[in-house]
């Protein structure tokens, strides 16, 4: 199944789903700067930069595509003087695929003196207390002077827990402002826009969020709101209906999402597209993921052990270094640290992510994360 999203006669992005293995999907999807192959897991790039790690080294561990944060990049260095150097792909030295937020978590998050109308949100920066205005159309046109191969939409992520009520005023608030980001969206070929779901846990409203967003049209569809402290029985039991929502001939992101049973059994349920702080933001405290678990690198009995972190992987801090290496340059504090337990933790996820492809090729996947880790031990 392949599907190429035309606009006035323009070629916006080609997505085709190559297997099928129940609801996992394989997929490729085409943009501007290549093709991302699906599932695939998007290293986060926050500040036009994977924290820790030259772009060189994302690209040796298979990563296809980065997101960056339209929040961050808007306040510092302003998407206007990215713009001017030539846009997010020659800033940051990434000439794959980005993706960009539209900001609307962050501002939710992390401004301050926030206040939402129906025009956008008004808040002061966190960086310097600065005054700012985001709406849709100012997140449009910041995520289009970045450059950004796709596009989110604008929306409020609804705050969890929710009643119904405020479920539901949320959604409609971000229906709104996905037609604003619509009709704001400036079409060229090579780049998409991608819608977000919302509605909390409520089936209701989750039908009725993914109906109204296919009626407005866009490239993919996100589910969010989701991974905001609801825990993972209640994530995947919100999936196993949000997804049967979606089109099928669209790829589907689940934001903010997570850990690698997160990912595995997301998988399982038919998203395509992930993204997360966990592996980065772990490997710079000391966290590795591992084919045999999780593995904190601080703890006493690393400190004389000469195994690798993960005798099956190939990143350089498996191959080159000890843990007793690194749990010393990680008490040590020592920069090389971040740079190996990232590098490790991204290549864990991209081997990951390549094994599940495997297995939806060959019609074995399955949600079971120990066989997964199982197969990809072997």
């Amino acid at each position: 199944m392949e599907t190429v999203v035309y606009f006035q006669g323009v070629i916006m992005i080609n997505y085709k789903i190559i297997n099928k293995d129940n609801k996992a999907r394989l997929g490729q999807l085409e943009t501007k700067h290549g093709i991302v192959d699906t599932p695939a897991f998007m290293a986060v790039g926050t500040q036009g930069t994977v924290k820790a790690m030259m772009p060189e080294s994302v690209e040796q561990t298979g990563t296809q595509v980065v997101l960056g944060n339209t929040y961050h990049l808007m306040l510092r260095p302003t998407a206007e003087r990215i713009a001017d150097l030539g846009g997010l792909h020659k800033f940051m030295n990434w000439h794959k695929t980005i993706l960009t937020d539209s900001g609307g978590f962050q501002v939710m998050s992390l401004a301050k003196l926030r206040k939402i109308t129906e025009k956008g949100v008004t808040f002061s920066s966190h960086i310097d207390g600065s005054k700012h205005l985001l709406s849709p159309e100012r997140s449009m046109e910041i995520q289009h002077l970045l450059g950004s191969d796709i596009t989110m939409c604008f929306d409020e992520c609804t705050k969890f827990p929710a009643t119904f009520d405020e479920a539901k005023a949320s959604m409609e608030l971000s229906l709104r402002w996905a037609l604003r980001s619509k009709e704001a969206f400036i079409q060229r070929s090579g780049y998409g826009l991608f819608g977000i779901i919302q509605g909390s846990i409520y089936p209701q409203l989750r039908e009725y969020s993914a109906n109204e967003m296919v009626k407005i049209g866009f490239d993919g569809y996100a589910v969010g709101g989701l991974a905001v402290g609801e825990g993972q029985e209640m994530m995947l039991k919100t999936l196993d209906f949000c997804v049967d929502f979606l089109p099928e001939n669209k790829p589907r992101y689940l934001m903010g999402v997570g850990t690698p049973d997160d990912l595995i059994k997301s998988v399982y349920r038919g998203i395509d597209m992930f993204d997360c702080v966990m592996p980065t933001r772990a490997g710079r405290n000391g966290l590795a993921f591992t084919r045999s678990g999780k593995i904190n690198i601080r703890n006493a009995k690393n400190a004389t052990d000469e195994a690798p972190l993960d005798e099956h992987c190939h990143c350089p801090a498996c191959k080159n270094y000890s843990r007793a290496f690194l749990h010393h340059a990680v008490k040590a504090k020592e920069i090389i640290a971040s740079m190996l337990m990232t590098w490790h933790n991204i290549q864990f996820y991209q081997d990951l992510m390549n094994k599940l492809r495997e297995l939806i090729a060959k019609n074995e996947m399955t949600d079971d994360c120990e066989k997964i880790f199982e197969k990809l031990r072997g």
